[in-house]
């Protein structure tokens, strides 16, 4: 079976964000995102959100399985529709990003996910598995993606009732450990759900996976 992964956004706003397009910044991710090949969308989305993007990164990224000429992981864009991680991306287009907001009733977010969508669902087989890796709590994902891809469309059952942090945790464990989730039909499944159990806690492991991104700048909530 095949199995590609949809990746949910970082925040193009906030103090992060700040950080990053400060032009008197020094460290690392802030001299890639200003140099002329710019920096991947990957790492700059996993600059912005820290622990939860890179778990969701690291994580599809290892268990992608797709289809032939088919990409293994996409990201949600607030108005570019899909776009793959490894594609460049500059200071403009990131404001660009900050000034469109993720809401299934904003055409600019809304146009240009459900037509990338459409594309896509035409080049998956019948039994493909499409993984979203983001809330599900809420309609700016399920609603738009759902109807398109329709019985593929599942997500990880251990996400209900775990906040970012958590899920992104959850993700780079099981990259740690070679241990993939097991995933459900997002078409009539419980989406809300009482908080699990914390995790326990995985000395080094944060710091590991996100210094290679954050560079001087400390991880949020890491």
């Amino acid at each position: 079976m095949t199995r590609l992964f949809i990746l949910s956004p970082a925040s193009c706003r906030g103090e992060r964000a700040r950080l990053l397009f400060n032009e008197g910044a020094a460290f690392d991710a802030a001299r890639r995102l200003r140099s002329p090949d710019g920096m991947p969308l990957g790492d700059a989305f996993a600059f912005l959100s820290g622990l939860y993007f890179r778990g969701k990164l690291s994580y599809a990224r290892t268990f992608a399985r797709p289809p032939v000429g088919a990409p293994g992981v996409v990201v949600i864009t607030p108005c570019d529709g899909f776009r793959r991680p490894e594609e460049p991306v500059d200071v403009a287009r990131l404001k660009r990003y900050a000034l469109v907001p993720i809401d299934r009733d904003e055409p600019r977010y809304r146009t240009p996910l459900v037509r990338d969508a459409r594309g896509l669902a035409r080049d998956l087989d019948a039994d493909a598995e499409v993984i979203l890796l983001g809330s599900v709590a809420s309609g700016k994902y399920v609603d738009l993606l759902g109807d398109v891809f329709g019985s593929r469309f599942r997500f990880p059952a251990e996400f209900v009732g775990r906040g970012d942090m958590s899920r992104g945790g959850l993700l780079l464990r099981c990259v740690a450990e070679g241990r993939e989730l097991g995933y459900i039909p997002v078409a009539g499944a419980i989406r809300r759900g009482r908080r699990p159990p914390r995790l326990v806690p995985r000395p080094g492991l944060y710091k590991q996976v996100l210094a290679g991104d954050l560079g001087a700048v400390p991880p949020e909530g890491g």
